[in-house]
């Protein structure tokens, strides 16, 4: 490939007329077969609550994955921090590695947590007309406030968070991870934590969010790497990015600043084949963003079916204009363009079709075009 790494993102979606054990099977099929096309890293999200997503539980994912893979890098995309302890997340990790050393990224995403102001403000990268001076697609910021105000998240947040438990600090609650992991870790009244396993695991940290306020701040103060997030809040990468860079301080791990940017892709032969593949997407972001939790992905043919309103396609359109859909060749170029506007030193790609093989032939086509830049 390029010397730009691409990685691949997998929630682990399930079709229509599929189930979550198919859908688990075909993730690690897609694992083993990303590692032989030469991708950087597999990494597993964490939701939950989802008919249409089975990637739950990042850390037991990664087992299976690294099972059956040989080399690739395998993390997590991210784990929700906001009803975890530092402690819960190094052991799980820690277990991971000293079964299979060294090839682990503990990605931490601080969903759930409360956020702080923004302490800093830096000045954004250009854009003019909603674009980059290179073409990148910067749309409109989606209000996201509704959906944290549904029942829908209400009963997520009960059934994920001990009665009465406040989330911690992030930036606290990362210190605790890194102690942790250091063998550094003292309480207030001295007393000392030693994880086994966990304590000097060789895993890889990283921080990812989806805008310019805490979780970029912290991943620049505290010098780890940082995954921003195009494919969730493409309005707001470059502020993310950019809030990263100007908080970052090198550190002993780290001496400057490394990001990945997300994409959502879908490459066929052709544009007009992908864009049958990626018809069903559309309703899919709809069932996240109405709070319904994410459904079973469509065929192409039950998606056409659908009966859409103009407030239907107002509620997704920034997330449909900004998925790279095409050729091998045009995603590339798009992905180029993403990659230049934003710095990225990787990408990360994630692609949804409704049967299995389309979505491996997706990685396969861009393998083999990336491979050639």
């Amino acid at each position: 490939m390029t010397t730009t790494p691409l990685g691949v993102l997998d929630l682990v979606p399930v079709s229509t007329g599929s189930n979550a054990s198919e859908a688990i099977r075909n993730s690690i099929d897609l694992a083993q077969r990303a590692e032989r096309l030469g991708y950087a890293r597999y990494w597993f999200a964490e939701h939950h609550l989802n008919p249409g997503v089975a990637g739950t539980t990042p850390s037991l994912l990664l087992a299976l994955a690294a099972a059956a893979t040989t080399q690739i890098r395998l993390g997590s995309g991210a784990v929700q921090m906001g009803h975890r302890t530092g402690l819960s997340v190094v052991e799980e990790f820690g277990l991971l590695d000293a079964v299979h050393p060294g090839r682990f990224d503990l990605g931490l995403g601080r969903s759930g947590g409360v956020p702080r102001e923004p302490r800093q403000v830096p000045k954004a990268s250009p854009v003019v007309d909603g674009k980059t001076p290179n073409g990148v697609l910067i749309p409109p910021k989606f209000d996201f406030r509704p959906l944290l105000g549904s029942p829908r998240f209400a009963l997520q947040k009960k059934l994920l968070v001990q009665p009465g438990a406040q989330p911690q600090d992030y930036d606290e609650l990362l210190g605790d991870v890194l102690a942790l992991i250091a063998g550094t870790y003292t309480s207030p009244e001295g007393e000392e934590a030693h994880v086994i396993p966990g304590e000097g695991a060789a895993v890889q940290i990283w921080v990812l969010g989806s805008s310019g306020g805490e979780s970029a701040e912290v991943a620049g103060e505290r010098g780890l790497r940082f995954g921003a997030n195009y494919h969730v809040a493409p309005s707001s990468v470059l502020e993310a990015v950019d809030a990263y860079r100007a908080a970052f301080k090198p550190s002993a791990d780290l001496d400057k600043p490394y990001v990945t940017v997300s994409a959502d892709v879908v490459v066929a032969d052709d544009e007009a084949a992908a864009r049958d593949l990626a018809a069903g997407y559309g309703a899919w972001v709809r069932s996240i963003r109405t709070a319904e939790g994410a459904i079973q992905f469509p065929t192409p043919d039950e998606a056409r079916q659908r009966v859409w309103s103009d407030a239907d396609r107002a509620l997704v359109q920034d997330r449909v204009d900004t998925q790279f859909v095409g050729s091998p060749g045009q995603v590339t170029d798009q992905l180029e363009r993403l990659r230049d506007a934003t710095g990225a030193d990787e990408l990360l790609v994630t692609t949804i079709t409704h049967d299995h093989a389309d979505r491996v032939r997706s990685f396969e086509l861009l393998a083999q075009e990336w491979s050639v830049r």
